[in-house]
């Protein structure tokens, strides 16, 4: 079912693109505007300063008009009035000033009027720009914002999906290598263990009637015998609780455990020579450190001998104050670390593991030249370490 709803994730990515891009051109398009917007407001500006230079100067005029056209006026009030003391040419005159001065009046006022409504209009359309600019400045901000989020935050979608993709499928493959180790554990039982001890108790019925039938030295070869398969039952119990979880891993640590485990490997594989080494002392870690890091050896062992057919294998512990350098390194077939990396569920759940340690893992392989498995497990000041001393005495003890 799971297979059925696989979908392309390279196609999540073109999707992804084209709507930054989208996104992207509608920011320039608006930054256009904007632009466009702010030269528009710059050149009304200029010309509102003009207008208001020009208004100044025709309101001064004005108020000069203002001025001549009452004293004209008055001229022509006093020539009317007294008629007779002036000539026909006075008159004239007289009528004429004041007609002329408030005709020039009445263009300056309308020329102030017309100034006074564009300086208005421009103020108006300035104020519109204004909003304009700052509306397409706080846009373009905003999807900045957005396009910030969506190429770092989001920069790595596809990743994030494929690697929860496989961690679901990892989570299955654990699932399927847990019933397939009950299914094992419980064969080795049954073929094991099991039959053995339903062998022991046919046993102790013959050891009876040989006692009866036979004699005494009858029964002691036989009982003999029993013993021989009992100590092999035990030493088959043995090995499989071994292979579930080491009982030395709680007792004497990591470096002892890993001793015996590597040995019983060399045992089980002929012709393999695996080389431990341990520098710079030895540290008892937290249980959960201990177990993580044998279970690393134990995949990267298991991976050297099963896939990469090594005959050596160099296994090695570097105690450092803060830091535990783990390597795994072998002469084996090596691999295409791009091929193999994004498929292989023992890599990814080692990576899961030195991930939980809040270490790193470095893997460096090339067909046909061996592979080097390094992992760096920082140990922080508050791990309550158990001290040298203490070792040796869980040593003794065991």
């Amino acid at each position: 079912m799971f297979q059925d709803q696989k979908f392309d994730i390279s196609s999540l990515d073109v999707i992804f693109n084209r709507m930054i891009d989208s996104i992207t051109n509608s920011k320039n398009d608006i930054f256009v505007i904007g632009e466009q917007s702010r030269n528009s407001f710059d050149e009304m500006m200029k010309e509102l300063e003009l207008i208001k230079t020009q208004l100044k100067i025709v309101i001064d005029e004005s108020d000069l008009l203002e001025q001549q056209t009452k004293l004209a006026k008055q001229r022509l009030v006093e020539v009317s009035k007294y008629f007779n003391k002036y000539t026909e040419t006075q008159v004239r005159e007289a009528y004429e000033t004041a007609n002329h001065f408030q005709i020039k009046l009445s263009l300056s006022k309308a020329e102030e009027k017309r100034l006074r409504e564009r300086r208005d209009d421009l103020e108006r359309r300035l104020k519109t720009l204004y909003d304009t600019i700052e509306r397409a400045d706080h846009i373009v901000n905003q999807v900045n914002v957005v396009l910030n989020y969506l190429t770092t935050d989001l920069k790595n979608l596809s990743s994030v999906l494929e690697k929860a993709k496989m961690k679901t499928e990892l989570g299955i493959k654990i699932i399927a290598a847990q019933e397939k180790e009950r299914k094992r554990v419980s064969r080795e039982i049954h073929d094991g263990p099991a039959q053995m001890m339903a062998n022991v108790l046919m046993r102790t019925d013959l050891i009876d009637r040989t006692y009866r039938d036979k004699g005494i030295d009858a029964a002691m070869k036989e009982i003999a015998d029993l013993k021989v398969t009992v100590r092999n039952a035990l030493s088959e119990v043995r090995r499989i609780i071994y292979d579930l979880r080491p009982m030395a891993l709680d007792d004497l640590g990591i470096v002892p455990t890993l001793k015996k485990y590597l040995s019983t490997t060399m045992e089980y594989n002929p012709g393999v020579v695996i080389h431990f080494q341990t520098n710079n002392g030895e540290k008892r870690l937290p249980s959960d450190y201990e177990v993580s890091v044998f279970r690393l050896v134990q995949e990267s062992v298991n991976n050297s001998i099963k896939h990469g057919k090594s005959k050596d294998v160099w296994v090695r512990l570097e105690w450092l104050p803060k830091l535990l350098n783990v390597s795994v390194k072998d002469n084996g077939q090596g691999f295409d670390k791009c091929k193999v990396r994004d498929q292989s569920f023992g890599i990814l759940g080692m990576k899961e593991r030195i991930d939980l340690l809040k270490g790193k893992m470095d893997i460096q392989s090339e067909v046909g030249k061996g592979t080097s498995v390094l992992f760096k497990i920082p140990l922080s000041e508050g791990l309550p370490m158990i001290k040298n001393n203490e070792i040796q005495k869980l040593k003794q003890k065991g």
